[in-house]
């Protein structure tokens, strides 16, 4: 499924598919934690371990998805007149954090083991707890990537990245156990520290995209040309010129300068500047839309490099 083409949809639908996903991940991960607190009591296993402080975090994480998502959908305020939006990448920092803590917690753990090797029982127990984290996360990723492609959340996304990881690391815990089952036993902790880089690697991307989202970085390119073609699609328009875009949260705020006949009275300039308007709002229902009027003789400005 390819999440870098978002279906609009109204708003309130928006409101409501993110809610139920951050409902569906506290849930998901509540349910993996008692499954594997109970593995890796029995078992023994550091790469257990590092699988259930890796559903740790992401109840944590998920939490704070929730949170942030009820206070990002919030209309603006008097204080916040451009709304809530930025709470969900902010949410994407504090989850790359959490995700970052637990990989240092892995690593400093599978060393010690490795030091101290331990032997390992009821490596069965630990394997059929895994399968079944595996087929939930499974559930939860699909209904995540739905809610992904039509919303664009970051934190929806940042949370997925933790349970795509979370597949990972079940599957190398299985193959752990196994390979110590057929006397392997250092594959136990070396297979938790390939876990804990790897949830390195996913805490670097959940930060990357969130910065870029707070400091503002424009819509996706198709997203950006075709706001652009809908607004020379206007009969009287002679051009469109310092486009800008960015996101904040569910909207898109869109500013752009539309060029128009000289002498055109000032009243159907306004008039052709709110159905260039109509028109990207009738396409992006979430959109945040603002508009000047230029004479068609003024020159635009030079465009900005990169």
């Amino acid at each position: 499924m390819n999440d870098d083409k978002p279906i609009p949809l109204d708003p309130a639908q928006n409101a409501r598919l993110l809610r139920l996903a951050t409902y569906a991940s506290v849930a998901t991960a509540s349910l993996l934690i008692a499954g594997k607190l109970a593995a890796a009591l029995l078992t023994g296993s550091i790469s257990v371990l590092a699988s259930l402080v890796d559903s740790m975090m992401d109840v944590a994480a998920s939490i704070i998805n929730l949170l942030a998502v009820h206070y990002s959908l919030q209309p603006p305020d008097r204080e916040h007149r451009f709304g809530h939006g930025k709470a969900e990448p902010l949410a994407g920092l504090v989850q790359a954090a959490f995700i970052a803590g637990s990989a240092v917690f892995l690593i400093l753990n599978a060393v010690d083991r490795l030091m101290h090797p331990k032997p390992l029982a009821g490596e069965w127990v630990g394997i059929g707890v895994l399968l079944f984290a595996i087929v939930a996360t499974l559930l939860l990723l699909a209904f995540q990537h739905h809610v992904i492609r039509r919303t664009q959340s970051t934190a929806i996304r940042a949370d997925a990245l933790h349970y795509a990881t979370d597949l990972l690391t079940n599957g190398a815990t299985i193959v752990a156990l196994g390979l110590t089952m057929l006397g392997w036993p250092l594959t136990d902790p070396l297979f938790a520290i390939g876990i804990a880089l790897y949830i390195v690697y996913s805490a670097g991307q959940i930060g990357y995209e969130s910065i870029q989202l707070l400091m503002d970085h424009e819509l996706p390119p198709e997203v950006h040309a075709r706001i652009k073609e809908i607004a020379r699609a206007t009969p009287l328009a002679r051009g469109i010129h310092d486009v800008r875009t960015r996101r904040s949260g569910q909207t898109y705020f869109v500013q752009l300068h539309l060029m128009l006949d000289d002498q055109m009275p000032l009243v159907e300039a306004h008039r052709i500047a709110d159905e260039v308007e109509a028109a990207i709002k009738a396409e992006f229902p979430n959109a945040d839309v603002l508009i000047h009027e230029d004479p068609a003789s003024e020159p635009p400005p030079q465009p900005l490099p990169g």
